[in-house]
C-alpha cells in the first residue's frame, strides 16, 4: 500500500470507521449516503453526500467528518479558524439528515475530527448550530494505541452518554 501524503486522509477515515465498527458493535458505525431533503423534488444536478463515519444507536446519529491536513485550521489576518468548506460540509450533512429523521424522535450531531499535528493551536469545541451540536476534536495519532483507544472511546462516550440514560 502507497502511504504517500495524498493516500493518508483516506487511511485516517478508514481507521476510524473500522475501529468503531470492530470495537463497538453497540454502534451501528458505516459511511453512508446522506440524502438531500429536497422540498420541490429536483436534484438532479446536486451532488451525492457520502459520511466518512456515521455512528447510530436507535435514533442517536453521530456523523464523523474525519480530516487529515498538514494545517487543522486556516490563518487569516493572523487569526486562526476552522476551515470553511469543513464546517459547512458536516453542517449540511447534519441538518439533511436531521430533516430525514424528523418524522421520529431523534437526535443528530456532527464531529469534525483531525489529526493532531505539530501546530500551537488545537480545535476543539462544541458549537450549537439551528438545534444540532457541531463539536470540533483532534486525535492524537503520535502516541500508543491504548492512548488512541481511549481518545476514540471518549468520543462516543462523550457523545452517548447523555442520550441513552
Amino acid at each position: 500500500m502507497d502511504l504517500s501524503e495524498k493516500n493518508m486522509p483516506k487511511l485516517f477515515e478508514k481507521f476510524i470507521l473500522e475501529y468503531y465498527r470492530k470495537e463497538h458493535p453497540e454502534y451501528h458505525a458505516n459511511a453512508s449516503q446522506i440524502s438531500w431533503q429536497i422540498d420541490n423534488g429536483f436534484d438532479t444536478m446536486l451532488p451525492k453526500m457520502h459520511s466518512d463515519i456515521m455512528l447510530q444507536k436507535g435514533n442517536d446519529v453521530l456523523i464523523i467528518d474525519a480530516k487529515y491536513y498538514s494545517n487543522m485550521t486556516q490563518k487569516q489576518f493572523g487569526i486562526h479558524t476552522l476551515h470553511s468548506n469543513n464546517l459547512y460540509q458536516i453542517f449540511t450533512y447534519v441538518k439533511n439528515k436531521d430533516k430525514e429523521l424528523q418524522n421520529s424522535e431523534h437526535s443528530v450531531s456532527g464531529l469534525l475530527l483531525y489529526a493532531k499535528t505539530d501546530e500551537e493551536i488545537v480545535p476543539d469545541g462544541i458549537y450549537l448550530m439551528s438545534g444540532n451540536q457541531i463539536s470540533v476534536k483532534t486525535l492524537d495519532l503520535n502516541c500508543n494505541f491504548d492512548e488512541i483507544r481511549y481518545q476514540l472511546d471518549e468520543i462516543i462516550i462523550s457523545h452517548f452518554k447523555c442520550k441513552t440514560r
